[in-house]
């Protein structure tokens, strides 16, 4: 019994989202670029065996914000998963120290928490991930970008 819960254990830290696993091409062609970033969370989740995270909708439309269920990110809690993927909706020029808030399309809203961070883009609808790190922080990076900003959840 208790080796197979840590076998489930580690198989669930071991886990490749679909975006890890496939190439560009390939995700384009099975059509999950067309997904929501809740939808393909929901589909991810699924497929990690999180029968919990992904909801049982009935064929009803997924809820339009995940942030009134989703409580990472907020009092110092660590939840599901490892990895927070969404969009900013709209123009996106970067951040600039303390000043930057984050509204995602799951509904969350993080703002930078680093004076020294500074990046500079011109982009539209950016995938963004969030990332957990040492002591209850939280990284926030624009996918195809190297840079990092720590951020806080504020909603």
């Amino acid at each position: 019994m208790l080796f197979a819960l840590l076998v489930s254990h580690v198989s669930a830290r071991e886990f490749s989202s679909l975006e890890e696993r496939m190439s560009a091409a390939e995700f384009r062609a099975a059509g999950l670029d067309k997904l929501s970033a809740e939808e393909l969370a929901a589909l991810n989740a699924w497929i990690r065996g999180d029968r919990a995270l992904a909801p049982a909708t009935g064929g009803a439309p997924l809820p339009q914000s995940v942030a009134e269920t989703d409580r990472r990110g907020l009092s110092n809690t660590t939840g599901y998963g490892d990895v927070i993927e969404s969009r900013i909706q709209g123009k996106f020029k970067g951040w600039n120290g303390t000043r930057t808030t984050f509204e995602l399309e799951n509904g969350m809203v993080w703002k930078s928490t680093d004076p020294a961070a500074k990046l500079a883009v011109n982009l539209v609808d950016p995938v963004v991930r969030i990332t957990p790190g040492f002591m209850d922080a939280w990284f926030l990076q624009v996918e195809g970008y190297n840079a990092k900003v720590r951020v806080k959840r504020l909603k």
